[in-house]
C-alpha cells in the first residue's frame, strides 16, 4: 500500500484510512463506555473524535499540498501540511480540557463501573486498530516526508498508549474496588494528551518559521560540498529550510576567475544535482562568484548592506 514515486496526491488515501479508523474506534469506545460507565473509557472515546477531526483536516491539507506551483504560489503549496498539524494540536488541547472537566466531576461524585470484562475487550479491539493504522501512517509519512501523516500517526500512537493507561485504571478498579482510580487515570491521560499537543504545535511553528534542515541533511550537503572543495572549489552563504515535504537549499559557489561562464554553469548544475540526490526532494539554487574578487564576500549575510 505504497503510493507511486513522486506522487504526493496519492498520500490522501492514507488520510482516508485514518478517518475510517477513527469512525470505527469511536463506535467501539463509545460502546465500551456505555457498557462500563468508565470516565476513563469516555476520555478515550473523546480523543477518538479528535482523531476523526484530525483525519479530515489531514485529508484537506494533503490535497492542497499536492497542488503544483501556480502564479501566486511559485514555491508550491507544501506548507499547507503545517496547518494540519497545528489544528490537530489545538484540537488535542480541547480534548484534554473536556477530559479534565469530566474527570474532576467524577472525582467529586464517583460512579460504579459495570460489565468491565466486555467493555475492556471492546476497548482493546479499538486500540489494536489504532496501532495498526498508526504504524502504516508513520512508515508512509517518514518515507515521503509528510509531517501531516507523521503527526496523525503519533497522535494515534498516543491514543494507543492512552488506552493502555485507561485499561490499566479500569482494571485496578475491578481488582481493588477503588472507584476514584478511574478519574485519576483520566487526569493522567489528559496530561499526556497536552504533552502531545505541545510537541505537535512546536514542530509546526518551527516549520512555519522556516527552520533549517535537520542536522542529518545538512551533513549530507556538506559531504557533497567537500567533494568539490577537493577540486579547488569553495562555498559560502549556505542556507537551508524545510517546508513540509519540500526542502530548499541555496549556496554561493566560489570558482576561479579564469573559469568560463559555460564551465561554471555546468559545474553549478552538477553541484545542484548532487545535493538533490543526497537529500531528496530539494529545490537547490546556486550562485556563481569569482573566488579572487573581494566583492564576493559582501553578500554572505542574509540582509545585505
Amino acid at each position: 500500500m505504497v503510493p507511486p514515486k513522486n506522487t504526493r496526491a496519492s498520500l490522501s488515501r492514507f488520510a482516508w484510512l485514518s478517518i475510517l479508523a477513527a469512525v470505527v474506534t469511536i463506535t467501539l469506545k463509545a460502546i465500551a463506555y456505555l457498557l462500563t460507565g468508565s470516565v476513563g473509557l469516555l476520555s478515550d472515546a473523546i480523543e477518538s473524535f479528535i482523531n476523526l477531526a484530525a483525519g479530515v483536516m489531514a485529508l484537506w491539507m494533503l490535497t492542497i499540498a499536492a497542488r503544483p506551483p501556480d502564479e501566486n504560489h511559485l514555491y508550491g503549496h507544501s506548507k499547507a501540511e503545517y496547518f494540519a498539524s497545528t489544528v490537530e494540536g489545538g484540537l488535542i488541547l480541547v480534548a484534554a480540557a473536556s477530559i479534565f472537566i469530566t474527570a474532576i466531576e467524577r472525582i467529586a461524585s464517583p460512579q460504579p463501573l459495570g460489565q468491565l470484562g466486555l467493555g475492556l475487550g471492546v476497548s482493546v479491539l479499538a486500540s489494536a486498530i489504532n496501532f495498526g493504522v498508526a504504524r502504516v501512517l508513520l512508515g508512509v509519512g517518514k518515507k515521503y516526508n509528510s509531517i501531516t501523516l507523521e503527526a496523525d500517526a503519533h497522535h494515534l500512537m498516543t491514543d494507543v498508549w492512552t488506552s493502555v493507561g485507561v485499561l490499566a485504571g479500569v482494571g485496578l478498579v475491578a481488582i481493588t474496588g477503588w472507584l476514584i482510580l478511574d478519574p485519576i487515570v483520566a487526569l493522567l491521560v489528559a496530561g499526556n494528551i497536552v504533552w502531545t499537543a505541545v510537541s505537535l504545535l512546536r514542530r509546526s511553528v518551527s516549520g512555519l518559521m522556516d527552520a533549517s534542515l535537520p542536522e542529518t541533511d545538512q551533513k549530507k550537503i556538506e559531504d557533497v560540498l567537500d567533494t568539490y572543495r577537493q577540486k579547488q572549489i569553495d562555498f559560502h552563504a549556505l542556507r537551508t529550510r524545510q517546508a513540509a515535504a519540500r526542502k530548499f537549499v541555496s549556496v554561493h559557489v566560489l570558482v576561479p576567475g579564469t573559469m568560463t561562464v559555460h564551465d561554471a554553469h555546468h559545474l553549478a548544475e552538477d553541484i545542484e544535482r548532487d545535493i538533490r540526490q543526497a537529500v531528496g526532494n530539494a529545490s537547490v539554487i546556486t550562485h556563481i562568484e569569482p573566488a579572487e574578487d573581494e566583492v564576493s564576500d559582501y553578500d554572505i549575510s542574509l540582509d545585505r548592506p
